[in-house]
C-alpha cells in the first residue's frame, strides 16, 4: 500500500458505500449534514446538540447513538474532508503522464472540493485557534498533506522533474497558501469565482515547483479549459 492510500484509509470516517442505506447511516449523515448546514452562518462555538438535532427530525438523545460529543461530529467531517482530497490528489501521486497537466488537473479538483467545502474550512481553522482538541485535529490534517507533498517532490527531483532543495519548508508553505486562500474566498457568503483560485494556485504550484516556462506552456491547453 503507498503513503498516499495507507493515509487515505486511516482518515477515512464515512460509512462504506453499499447498495442499501439503513436508517442508522441516514441518521448519522443527517447530522453531518445539519453541522455542514450551521457553519455557513454561525461559528462552531455556537454549535449545540440541541440546534443541529433540531434540523434532523431526531430526537435530542439520538445524538449520542453517533457521536460522543460535537467535537466528534467535527472530527468526523474533517475526516471526511481528508478522504475527499486524499481521493483527487492520488492521480498526480501515481504520477502516470505528464506531470504538470495531473497537478492542474489536482488543483482543480482540490479547489472544486474547497468550494463546496469553505465554510467548513473556515470553522474548524478559527475554531482551531481556541480549542486544544480541534487545533490537535486540524494539525495532524495539515501534516498529512505535507507528507504527501514531500513524496511527491523527492519522487520529482529523484526524476529529474524538480530542482533540488529541501522540499519540506516549500510544502508547508504551499500547503498554507492553498488552505487560507480558499478560506478567505470560499470561507462565507457571498463565494469568490473558482476559476481566478485555481489559475493563481495552479501558476503558484507549477512555477514553483517545475518552473515559471511551465506555467506559460501549459496556459493556453490547461489553464483556460
Amino acid at each position: 500500500m503507498s503513503d498516499i492510500e495507507a493515509y487515505s484509509t486511516r482518515l477515512r470516517g464515512a460509512a462504506k458505500p453499499s447498495t442499501k442505506i439503513g436508517k442508522s447511516d441516514r441518521t448519522r449523515a443527517a447530522i453531518l449534514d445539519a453541522a455542514l448546514d450551521f457553519v455557513w452562518s454561525q461559528p462552531f462555538h455556537e454549535m449545540t446538540v440541541g440546534s443541529l438535532m433540531a434540523t434532523t427530525g431526531v430526537s435530542r438523545s439520538a445524538f449520542y447513538q453517533y457521536f460522543r460529543d460535537l467535537h466528534a461530529v467535527m472530527e468526523a467531517l474533517l475526516d471526511m474532508l481528508a478522504a475527499e482530497i486524499s481521493a483527487v490528489v492520488k492521480p498526480w501521486y501515481v504520477g502516470v503522464g505528464d506531470p504538470v497537466a495531473l497537478l492542474h488537473e489536482t488543483v482543480s479538483e482540490l479547489v472544486r472540493i474547497c468550494y463546496k467545502r469553505g465554510p467548513f474550512l473556515r470553522a474548524i481553522s478559527d475554531a482551531a485557534a481556541t480549542d486544544k482538541r480541534l487545533e490537535k485535529d486540524w494539525q495532524q490534517f495539515m501534516n498529512g498533506f505535507d507528507e504527501m507533498g514531500v513524496a511527491l517532490v523527492t519522487r520529482d527531483q529523484e526524476q529529474g522533474l524538480i530542482p533540488q532543495f529541501d522540499p519540506r519548508p516549500v510544502i508547508t508553505a504551499l500547503n498554507r497558501l492553498d488552505v487560507y486562500t480558499m478560506i478567505e474566498a470560499f470561507g462565507r457568503r457571498p463565494r469568490s469565482n473558482p476559476e481566478p483560485v485555481r489559475e493563481a494556485l495552479f501558476r503558484v504550484w507549477a512555477s514553483t515547483l517545475y518552473g515559471a516556462e511551465w506555467v506559460e506552456k501549459a496556459s493556453s491547453t490547461l489553464v483556460r479549459k
